[in-house]
């Protein structure tokens, strides 16, 4: 058995010191899933999953494919074959998506902490707690970040300490999407943009300081875009 309070602490220290380590990378991906955040935000009204959780586990379950169940990966349009299995087909990815959160476990709609920690742990339990078990960072969670050297389940069971996770994980993507939406939160604590360091950022235009001109004009392009 894990002890799921225990991880959420350790989770809790690992985002505290965690540092980008491919942040030209990180950027780029948390760019695609950022334009995608209306759809994230349809499933987050009907499951109350926060969208930034939704877009990461998009990305490490099927690399954002459409086409693809948020559950695992497979055709949302055909029964699963992969665990969960079983599941669809559905109607759209959307559809899928509420299934995946609502009735597959762990039931991420029905977690309660979505404290920044709390919904750390959640992604690690949605991908699997064999890491956890192992004692060991899991890369679906921090591969992308000084946390996570190697390690990695290549297959059910089947653990390999030298495998290096190739995917970014979603602590990594969540500090990236932090310099596109400073308005990411988590149970109302926002995600602060950090440099390679692990430091916040110093202000640019992504992460202006408050009430410098600098936030004036994010503030101005921000909502130019909306209203495209």
């Amino acid at each position: 058995m894990v002890d799921l309070n225990a991880l959420t602490r350790a989770n809790a220290r690992r985002w505290a010191n965690a540092k980008l380590t491919r942040k030209a990378e990180a950027a780029g991906v948390a760019l695609r899933l950022y334009k995608a955040k209306q759809r994230y935000q349809a499933v987050e009204r009907q499951t109350g999953v926060p969208w930034p959780a939704i877009a990461v586990i998009h990305e490490r379950e099927s690399s954002q494919q459409w086409n693809a169940s948020l559950a695992q990966g497979d055709p949302w349009n055909r029964v699963s074959v992969h665990v969960p299995a079983g599941r669809g087909p559905f109607d759209s990815w959307e559809a899928a998506a509420v299934d995946a959160l609502v009735k597959c476990p762990p039931f991420l709609a029905h977690h309660e902490d979505w404290s920044i920690a709390g919904a750390l742990t959640a992604l690690e339990t949605y991908n699997g707690v064999g890491y956890a078990v192992r004692a060991v960072p899991s890369p679906y969670l921090w591969s992308g970040t000084d946390q996570y050297r190697a390690g990695k389940y290549v297959r059910d069971g089947i653990y390999d300490p030298g495998k290096v996770d190739p995917q970014l994980g979603c602590a990594a993507l969540w500090m990236a999407l932090a310099e596109l939406d400073p308005d990411i939160r988590f149970a109302g604590t926002r995600i602060a943009a950090r440099s390679t360091s692990g430091e916040p950022a110093k202000p640019s235009l992504t992460n202006p300081s408050k009430g410098s001109i600098g936030a004036f004009v994010a503030t101005l392009i921000r909502a130019i875009f909306k209203r495209k």
